[in-house]
């Protein structure tokens, strides 16, 4: 099933809204036994920014707490091994997101950000650092960021358009 969504922020309710959110989401069936998995894609192999993050519980949580996520898979280690089969807590999709826009607010503080388009391609376990990398692209306004797993996989791929 594929499902639209619109958020808008409105500042004191004046027109136009500050922010304007969409989600595209796809909800699917669970994965069975012998379906095949999509080949993981390599990150890019340099960036002009890189942090490293390390997740934990306690990352996860606040963060399902802070969104109103209740989804156990985030912060229920007995849950989502047990019950959903993932081998730990799943760090959250918006959570990367969250900390590639991040990255470039604090390298470029001083940008306004117009638009910010991301795609989760991999998932990310909290028993494993991972990376949130960006580069600014040679037009001056397109910053490139990604996300990739401790093994170099590309997790997430971004694109923020700053005016």
């Amino acid at each position: 099933m594929f499902v639209k969504v619109r958020h808008e922020i409105h500042a004191n309710g004046a027109a136009p809204p500050a922010l304007v959110e969409h989600h595209d989401i796809v909800y699917r069936e669970a994965a069975k036994p012998g379906d095949p998995v999509p080949p993981p894609q390599a990150a890019p192999a340099s960036s002009t920014w890189e942090n490293k993050w390390v997740p934990d519980d306690v990352l996860l949580f606040r963060y399902s707490a802070l969104t109103f996520n209740g989804h156990r898979i985030h912060y229920d280690r007995r849950y989502v091994t047990e019950v959903e089969g993932y081998p730990g807590l799943i760090v959250h999709g918006p959570l990367i997101a969250t900390l590639l826009i991040d990255l470039l607010r604090s390298k470029m503080p001083r940008a306004r950000v117009a638009t910010f388009e991301f795609r989760a391609l991999r998932t990310i376990f909290d028993f494993n650092h991972f990376f949130v990398c960006g580069s600014p692209q040679d037009d001056g306004r397109t910053i490139r960021l990604w996300a990739k797993d401790h093994e170099a996989w590309l997790a997430m791929d971004a694109t923020a358009s700053i005016e």
